[in-house]
């Protein structure tokens, strides 16, 4: 295994000091430096650079354990060859194209969503206002919380009554997605990780659940091209959803993008310090 660089091993204890200290003395940064849908009174500009520092709330180490296990495994090889200027701008430029294809996805999702609500020709101003209410129980989003906190919204346009099964449902949905928010280095490091096969193909890795050596150049398209597939189905391999599959999506393809680049400007083997 590669001694961990410098710039990595920053990294890892800026990652580890922002989960420490949202999980003790400032759980309000897990809403804060999460990244928000656009339209949420939540999203701050700060935020497409401040998720990729933060992760799933305690108990949940997995999420933080794997993604700084990858940093580590991964970016300090690509740092050794590369120099630190070069490595971060690559690690922070994946991680914003994750944020923007996720927030992307998102925003589609929303707009198809509401589609189902064109009836009640509601105005951008009054969409906004709906999707920001509180309708949430712990975890648990509540149909009637949303309605009767809709209603003061919607009465007096006369829109209320119009509300049936199938636009009230678009709401709801379309609420819910507002509501959401993503946290995680994944997205930069799936791009950390197309940019390792690029540069080692032939490098032999393994999943901890399926130990067969896959080389490099076929074992992170098949990743990337599994987390498309349950982006669009919705399903996910570990049960349940909470994974940003769209994100990692997003920080591959940006990697992909830059180590094409790079490569065709022959950028690729040249150190920025």
């Amino acid at each position: 295994m590669m001694r961990m660089t410098e710039t990595v091993k920053q990294l890892v204890i800026i990652n580890v000091l922002f989960y420490i200290g949202a999980n003790t003395i400032a759980p309000a940064a897990n809403d804060l430096l999460a990244i928000h849908f656009p339209l949420s009174n939540e999203f701050g500009w700060w935020q497409p650079i401040t998720h990729m520092f933060m992760h799933a709330e305690m108990p949940n180490l997995m999420h933080i354990f794997f993604n700084m296990f990858g940093l580590v495994m991964f970016g300090s090889a690509l740092e050794h060859f590369w120099g630190w200027k070069k490595f971060l701008f690559f690690y922070i430029s994946c991680g914003l194209g994750a944020a923007l294809i996720h927030l992307g996805m998102e925003y589609y999702q929303f707009q198809k969503v509401l589609e189902s609500a064109a009836d009640l020709q509601l105005s951008s101003e009054t969409i906004h206002q709906i999707i920001n209410v509180p309708f949430r129980e712990g975890n648990v989003y509540k149909g009637e919380l949303l309605a009767e906190n809709i209603k003061p919204i919607l009465e007096p346009l006369g829109k209320y009554q119009l509300l049936n099964e199938e636009n009230f449902k678009a709401l709801f949905d379309a609420s819910m997605i507002a509501d959401g928010r993503a946290v995680g280095a994944s997205g930069a490091l799936y791009g950390i990780l197309v940019a390792f096969a690029f540069m080692f193909p032939n490098a032999e890795l393994m999943m901890i659940f399926i130990p067969i050596p896959i080389k490099a150049k076929y074992f992170v398209p098949v990743l990337v091209l599994g987390d498309l597939f349950m982006g669009i189905s919705g399903n996910s391999i570990f049960g349940g959803g909470g994974i940003a599959h769209f994100a990692h999506v997003g920080g591959a393809l940006t990697g992909f993008l830059m180590m094409w680049l790079w490569k065709k400007n022959q950028f690729n083997d040249k150190r920025w310090d």
